[in-house]
């Protein structure tokens, strides 16, 4: 379970950086070019990875069965 734990605090890092750097970059106005572009896939992989892995690993009240 530790591991499990270990992943998804991982995993919430990394989708958060992501979202922190599209939101400055919205803050800064600049929602175009390779900057946006390399932004948006990085959130795009973070989400992806996260969603997955939530797919992956068992509820925490089926591991108690």
């Amino acid at each position: 379970m530790e591991d499990v734990r270990f992943k998804y605090h991982e995993l919430l890092v990394e989708l958060d950086a992501a979202i922190s750097k599209m939101m400055m970059l919205v803050s800064a106005g600049q929602m175009t070019g390779p900057e946006w572009l390399e932004s948006a896939q990085k959130h795009h992989y973070a989400y992806e990875a996260w969603r997955h892995f939530l797919r992956a690993v068992p509820a925490a009240s089926d591991s108690r069965h």
